[in-house]
């Protein structure tokens, strides 16, 4: 069976007062990740309307590089903030590249 390339939208919503923080802790990750191994792309944005809205559009060659990804030091440093940074849960929607 051949790996297929995964595409993972994850957003994020601060809480309020820790917009600043959490962008500039999301910003912080894209130098480490688009040195990882399998990463294709790994983009961060911010809802126009809404400076407390963050969006990663990421893609990775397979799902076991994005799997390694999600172990990494800088990934776990993140998760452990959630709670300080965010309102709620991440949104994690995966996708699949079919042309």
């Amino acid at each position: 069976m051949n790996a297929k390339q995964v595409t993972l939208i994850v957003t994020f919503q601060a809480r309020p007062g820790k917009e600043t923080e959490l962008r500039k802790t999301l910003l912080a990750l894209i130098p480490p990740t688009r040195k990882e191994a399998g990463c294709i792309n790994y983009d961060l944005h911010v809802a126009p309307d809404d400076p407390s809205k963050f969006l990663f559009y990421e893609n990775w060659t397979t799902q076991a590089h994005l799997d390694k990804h999600a172990e990494t030091p800088h990934i776990q440093n993140l998760v452990a903030r959630m709670d300080e940074l965010c309102a709620g849960p991440l949104k994690l929607d995966f996708w699949e590249k079919i042309g």
